[in-house]
């Protein structure tokens, strides 16, 4: 449980709880178990703590330093948590469901297993965090960061990516069941065995990245980028690929290629019936 005197200090306000940091830098805070739901921390200093199962539930902590602390299996539901310092903090098991965390540092942070359906994550930095098996379900990471970040086996399903960077991201067994995607960046992104149904790829750039045995059925990949990629045993059954990029033996490679939606030109190249 919680040091009370800790938790008595925080509440205290923000220039307490600096000023008794600053003349204690022995002392490791201890705010485990804490029931801080709905409390205003806006900027507090809280980097390295302690704070494993804490209820921080619709509390307020815009532009808190929470960089390096311990949050996993905290309930996070609905916190305020914009442009805060959450640099390598570890959130394994955490709910984070409707949090607001628009421009916040999660950069290599741990994520595994944490709940973050119905966030938004708009403009935040998460490149090379470790996020697999994460809930992003119905998430809004529009222009996100996610550069190197581990996403394997994550739900995605109608997520918001437009215009995310998922640079040399780890996305294999990942589920984006109906995300939009339009004009993401997949450049060198391990989409193996992903299930990409019905999503939105509009205009994305998938320069050599890794579709072996994905899911592409129903996909809209108009207008993409797909020079390079490997969709060896991939599914495109119904995809649109109208104005994409593409090569003829990378359509070959794929499954049920015949079915997938292909401009003249390409239908052309394929063999297929104009």
């Amino acid at each position: 449980m919680a040091n009370l005197q800790h938790l008595a200090l925080l509440r205290a306000g923000a220039v307490t709880w600096i000023e008794w940091r600053d003349k204690n830098p022995q002392i490791e805070p201890d705010l485990v178990a804490a029931n801080l739901s709905g409390d205003n921390l806006r900027g507090a200093q809280l980097q390295g703590v302690k704070m494993n199962r804490v209820d921080l539930s619709q509390a307020i902590l815009v532009r808190a330093d929470l960089s390096g602390a311990d949050l996993s299996s905290a309930n996070l539901n609905g916190a305020k948590l914009m442009e805060a310092n959450l640099r390598a903090t570890n959130f394994s098991v955490a709910n984070l469901s409707g949090a607001t965390l628009s421009h916040a540092d999660l950069s290599h942070a741990n994520l595994i297993g944490s709940d973050l359906s119905m966030a938004n994550l708009k403009g935040a930095a998460i490149a090379d965090a470790n996020l697999i098996g994460t809930d992003f379900r119905s998430a809004n990471l529009r222009d996100a960061d996610l550069g190197s970040a581990q996403l394997s086996r994550s739900n995605l399903s109608h997520a918001n990516l437009m215009g995310v960077n998922l640079i040399a991201a780890d996305l294999s067994k990942a589920n984006l069941y109906e995300a939009e995607a339009i004009g993401a960046y997949f450049y060198k992104t391990n989409l193996e065995k992903a299930n990409l149904t019905q999503a939105h790829l509009s205009s994305a750039y998938l320069f050599r990245a890794n579709l072996l045995d994905a899911d592409l059925s129903r996909c809209d990949l108009t207008w993409t980028n797909l020079r390079e990629a490997n969709l060896s045993r991939a599914n495109l059954k119904g995809a649109k690929l109208i104005g994409a990029k593409i090569a003829v033996w990378q359509v070959k490679s794929a499954h049920n290629w015949e079915e997938a939606e292909y401009d003249d030109n390409l239908r052309q190249k394929l063999g297929l019936p104009a």
